[in-house]
């Protein structure tokens, strides 16, 4: 891990040659590059990842409005727009998007036997995912730098809201998803938005590898996680949860337990996080503790966290029915790893079968999840019965997507309708049995 990814680390200071606000800045190297004078999503020098850095870090004071552009002081553009964007004047288009519940979860509280548990449920963003956090403003990066054609890879939720986003923008949208591997409700989403949809004979990390190469030739502007200004949109989950957690609950949460895809919101509520204690907005002592949770079968984060590695190794094979996370290479993890570590959290994986129990569970509160989001619950659940959280703690789970992203993982995971004749009486006795 770099000093600059440290919890300890000062706020940055502004490079010499960058006269904006904020800049680009490798993770690795250091190296710093000015936000928008060319298409870049990595370093020039090492090959590192970029992450925006910013001269002046607000405090919560500096916050007004909803949703994510309510954090505008703490974002590339000063504003999203509700309409196309005007490459002379650029801004992220917004639908909008944040402002996301932060339920209550009574009986699964009580069941578990924490102090307290809320669910921060992204599934009621525009397009039913996180992504539209992301795409507000690195849609806006994309007119800044001047492109005309979007492209990411895709388990599903990014090329829906790519799709919706680069719409209202009126860009070109080119999508590519493992063919037979993406929920009916994900496909049905880019294609009413009029994307251009090709399914690819392999998983996501192959989709991912091409449209990086795609983006590399200068023939698209990538819009998966590795593009530093999605991941500000994203960070903006953490600044809702906080503030509002303090509001309503007189304090920080101890605990924020989320799926593991890309790991790209693990990166995001970190860099969040960092930039709050950097301004003195948060102690160091009140910064939650990230905890990632995967499916067993596409599971790497978790293995690089168990083992201790300081990298990630890819799994070339893996299946969930957690479409969302099935992801054998999580591009974010060199971002999202000292996450984890530097908040004294942890990472686990759970089977199939206890991401449906706790999809039935969130549903039984109703709440409507699919399979991806529900394992952060089923996380919480293991690890409580490990002992690894304690019931004194104050947790908050993210869920990810809305029930309706995967309906045929809902119809799986319920039960059937029972056929009963056209009578009153007859509805009667079926209820009576």
């Amino acid at each position: 891990m770099t000093d600059a990814l440290s919890l300890d680390a000062p706020a940055p200071t502004r490079p010499d040659g960058v006269d904006a606000d904020c800049w680009l800045a490798c993770i690795d190297c250091g190296a710093t590059y000015p936000p928008f004078e060319a298409v870049r999503y990595s370093c020039d020098d090492c090959g590192g990842l970029l992450e925006v850095r910013y001269a002046d870090l607000p405090d919560w004071d500096a916050f007004s409005g909803r949703g994510v552009w309510r954090y505008a002081d703490a974002l590339p553009f000063e504003t999203g727009r509700t309409g196309p964007i005007d490459p002379e004047n650029p801004a992220g288009v917004s639908l909008p998007e944040g402002d996301t519940p932060l339920y209550e979860v009574p009986t699964i509280e009580a069941d578990l036997g924490l102090d307290r548990l809320r669910v921060k449920h992204e599934g009621m963003n525009p397009t039913g995912s996180f992504k539209d956090r992301g795409m507000t403003v690195g849609v806006g990066a994309a007119a800044a730098v001047g492109v005309d054609r979007l492209a990411c890879a895709s388990t599903g939720n990014t090329s829906a809201a790519l799709a919706a986003y680069g719409a209202r923008a009126d860009l070109e949208t080119l999508v590519l998803l493992p063919a037979g591997k993406v929920a009916a409700g994900k496909v049905a989403q880019a294609a009413i938005h009029d994307a251009r949809i090709l399914e690819v004979d392999g998983n996501f990390d192959d989709c991912l590898d091409i449209v990086q190469e795609l983006a590399n030739r200068g023939e698209a502007y990538l819009l998966n996680s590795l593009n530093p200004f999605r991941l500000e949109g994203q960070k903006t989950i953490g600044l809702e949860i906080l503030e509002r957690f303090r509001d309503e609950e007189g304090g920080f949460p101890d605990r924020i337990v989320l799926p593991v895809g890309n790991a790209g919101n693990t990166a995001a509520l970190y860099k969040c996080f960092r930039e709050l204690v950097q301004a003195g907005a948060l102690d160091r002592d009140d910064v939650p503790k990230l905890t990632g949770v995967q499916a067993s079968g596409a599971a790497p984060f978790v293995e690089a966290i168990e083992n201790g590695a300081e990298t990630v190794k890819r799994w070339e094979h893996v299946e969930t029915r957690a479409t969302a996370i099935r992801i054998g290479e999580p591009v974010n993890a060199p971002k999202a790893l000292p996450g984890v570590r530097e908040t004294g959290g942890t990472a686990v994986a759970v089977e199939d079968e206890q991401i449906t129990a706790a999809q039935r569970d969130l549903a039984g509160e109703g709440i409507g999840v699919e399979p991806a989001s529900a394992a952060s619950i089923a996380g919480l659940r293991k690890l409580r019965q490990r002992g690894e959280i304690d019931a004194d703690e104050r947790v908050v789970c993210l869920t990810t997507g809305h029930l309706l992203k995967d309906p045929e993982a809902a119809t799986a995971a319920s039960d059937d309708p029972e056929p009963v004749e056209n009578d009153v009486d007859a509805v009667l006795d079926l209820v009576g049995e």
